[in-house]
Formats: structure tokens, sequence, C-alpha cells
């Protein structure tokens, strides 16, 4: 008596195998470079807070006659980091002759361009009369 029954795997057996395995390194593949976009966003978030602390403490630190508008970067050491800082006067009706010395600044720290990689903060300044 012949057994006629081969052993091994099918063909359709093979296919569903592969099936299986191509749509779990899928999942594996896109968790993994999700995770590499929230670090690089993680990354960015943290030093872009550290350096606009850092030019905000600059900026409280000038005088009121040298507060205007500018941009730069922040050099070798951050590369890709840019800053942009805008300075307007605040006007409001009440109380009189306060508007005239308050000022709005506005500080965006961003990475190479990315619109969705911007810090911004903003600082309302008082800055009394000069003598």
């Amino acid at each position: 008596m012949t057994n006629d029954k081969c052993s091994g795997f099918t063909l359709l057996e093979v296919m569903v195998a592969i099936a299986i395995i191509a749509i779990a390194l899928t999942a594996v593949l896109g968790s993994q470079s999700q995770s590499l976009s929230l670090a690089s966003e993680a990354k960015f978030s943290t030093t872009a807070a550290f350096l606009a602390q850092g030019k905000m403490a600059e900026i409280e630190a000038e005088k009121a006659e040298d507060l205007t508008s500018d941009s730069g970067d922040f050099g070798e050491d951050f590369p890709g980091y840019g800053w942009e800082l805008s300075v307007n006067d605040v006007t409001f009706d009440e109380p009189e002759g306060v508007s005239e010395h308050l000022k709005q600044i506005d500080l965006t720290v961003s990475w190479e361009d990315h619109d969705e990689y911007e810090y911004r903060l903003r600082l309302y300044r008082f800055l009394p009369e000069t003598q």
C-alpha cells in the first residue's frame, strides 16, 4: 500500500504565512517610523524651549531703546535653529498713558524652515519713562 500524501507545505499555506509576516512587519516598521518622528519632535520641543528662554533673558536685559524686531540663528552650537523677534506697541483705551510704555514682544524659534517645528513665546514688557 502506497501513501499518496506528501509531507510538506502547499503553495496556499506558504502564501498565507508570507501574508501574515508581511502584515506583522508593516505594523512593526510603522511603529518604528512613528517612534522616530516623536523622538525628533521631543528633541525640538526641549531644545527650542531652552533656546527661547535664553533669548528672552537677553531681550529682558536690553535697554528699552535697543528693543527692535530682528531675526537670526543660534550659531554653530545649534545648527538649523533660527529665531525671529517682533516688537510691537500695545494699544488700549484705559488707563491713559500706560499704552505708550507697554511693548508686546513675540519670539519664534524654528527649526530648518519646517512650519510644524515652531516654538512661540509672548512677553509684555513695561518700559518706564527714561529720565
